[in-house]
């Protein structure tokens, strides 16, 4: 429908339109909405039409066309209209709230038929521009809206696949939760987990455009304990396709989702390394992550691309490794707060840095060493074993990333890579790796932090003689040569002096 005289729509109350033509100065409905809009888009529009009692004729104009089923031209303007009003302005807030504004919002999702195949996005994010706004105005109204709607509606609108709901509706959820611990525990209860998953779903599928997604997993996931039940769940809940074939979860221990999660908590620590104060909880929940995956992998198929690689298992094993040097990287040893539980201790307590040098140890060496031994003719060198190969590019350099972070300022982590024979092994990472960018910078970052303030690391690495080197011009600008361990056959980096 165009423009319409007051006389088409068949407006029983001649006088619920006066208060809009009023404020318009226009006798055309669909011109006064349109009018209206742009006052509304300014402070003081949005006061002046408040004054005016514009809110509750919108919101009576809606009713009327959601019984009568007008198209819904008209209903798309009264919501922007009504969105409008209420950014910011306090009066208009408490009049939606007051005059079961909520429960209209449920109305257009029933009859805009939210969970058919092909609901109409546009209109369900206007409404919930719309919620999200009047969010904002204090607890009260958050109240409100999440009694409304928590849980089936929201559930109902996780499963929505557009990028255009899932924003505002996370930014529904975290105004709600934030800064509320009971209905941060709805959220992550029974009820609320299957409405995060949904939300994780359909934003790995569609992307999402605003950071409310990131606020939201960040205070649940990082500010809070709820990543593990949340992290399990997805995999509970994403047993079946999104067409109903069941997945075989015995050949999948992780979900796509599972790795989107992680990506973005990966994204998440790596902006905010300074803000954050990890958990202990979730970091060894990483580790585990870390530890399964890491068990699970085949480390056969060499490294085409750089995470995400789209293969579930390749990105959870990539972005809790990430997770990890970032963990490490925010808790030094250095101006903690005595009463807090190092978490990198308590990582280190657990394994983590016998599980790094292993899985270290296993992979071949780095490509320009791999030269060196061919160049040397150490060909029954590369060729009696099979060693293990990186599954993404940058795996290797971020083993050495955690590796290096623990080692910072931590005599003990300096004294264990050195009693586990390891200086070696982190020596032959310094060196330039096209399948592992910034590998030789984050080698020498290592080995600085395992040398610094430690005479028996400093010594090792002195007086390391082997027989058998290799030159090569690319190492000996470095100040370091290949030498081929006669028993072993496996190529090791030392320095020249």
């Amino acid at each position: 429908m165009g423009g319409s005289s007051l006389t088409e729509l068949s407006f029983p109350q001649k006088d619920l339109l006066e208060p809009l033509f009023t404020a318009s100065k226009s006798s055309d409905l669909k011109e006064t909405l349109e009018i209206l809009i742009a006052i509304a888009k300014t402070d003081d529009g949005r006061a002046d039409l408040a004054s005016k009692n514009t809110l509750p004729a919108v919101l009576k104009l809606i009713t009327h066309l959601l019984n009568n089923l007008f198209d819904h031209e008209y209903l798309s303007l009264s919501l922007r209209l009504t969105r409008n009003l209420c950014a910011g302005e306090v009066a208009n807030q408490k009049s939606f709230i007051e005059l079961n504004g909520v429960g209209i919002f449920l109305t257009v999702l029933r009859i805009k038929k939210v969970a058919s195949s092909e609901p109409n996005c546009g209109i369900i994010r206007l409404g919930l521009q719309l919620l999200a706004n009047v969010s904002l105005a204090g607890k009260e109204h958050q109240q409100a809206i999440w009694g409304g709607l928590f849980p089936d509606e929201l559930y109902m609108l996780a499963k929505v696949r557009s990028q255009e709901t899932c924003d505002p509706l996370c930014m529904i959820i975290y105004a709600c939760c934030d800064g509320s611990p009971e209905l941060v525990l709805q959220l992550c209860g029974g009820q609320g987990l299957p409405i995060v998953v949904e939300i994780i779903r359909t934003a790995s599928l569609v992307g999402f455009g605003e950071e409310w997604l990131k606020l939201l997993l960040s205070r649940i996931c990082l500010e809070d304990i709820y990543f593990p039940p949340l992290f399990s769940r997805i995999h509970g809940v994403g047993s079946y396709c999104e067409n109903g074939e069941e997945i075989d979860l015995s050949s999948n221990p992780f979900l796509t989702e599972q790795a989107y999660l992680l990506n973005i908590l990966s994204e998440i620590l790596n902006e905010r390394l300074k803000e954050i104060t990890i958990l202990n909880d979730f970091a060894l929940c990483i580790f585990g992550i870390f530890k399964k995956s890491a068990d699970a992998f085949e480390f056969g198929s060499r490294a085409e691309s750089r995470l995400p690689t789209g293969f579930a298992m390749i990105d959870v094993l990539g972005y809790s490794l990430t997770i990890l040097r970032d963990i490490c990287a925010n808790n030094g040893g250095v101006g903690t707060d005595k009463d807090l539980v190092d978490v990198v201790d308590s990582l280190l307590s657990s394994g983590l840095l016998d599980s790094l040098l292993c899985v270290l140890r296993g992979l071949e060496p780095p490509e320009i060493i791999r030269k060196a031994m061919n160049h040397a003719g150490n060909q029954e060198a590369t060729t009696s074993y099979s060693p293990k190969v990186c599954p993404y590019k940058g795996f290797r350099r971020d083993l050495v990333a955690v590796i290096g972070n623990c080692a910072y300022r931590r005599k003990h982590v300096q004294d264990d890579v050195r009693q586990k024979n390891g200086m070696l092994l982190m020596l032959q990472q310094c060196v330039t790796d096209e399948d592992n960018p910034f590998l030789r910078e984050w080698g020498i970052w290592s080995m600085r932090n395992l040398l610094e303030g430690n005479s028996e690391n400093q010594q090792a690495v002195a007086e390391l003689e082997l027989q058998g080197s290799v030159d090569m011009p690319e190492l000996t600008g470095l100040g370091l040569k290949v030498e081929v361990d006669q028993n072993t056959r496996l190529a090791k980096l030392v320095n020249i002096s």
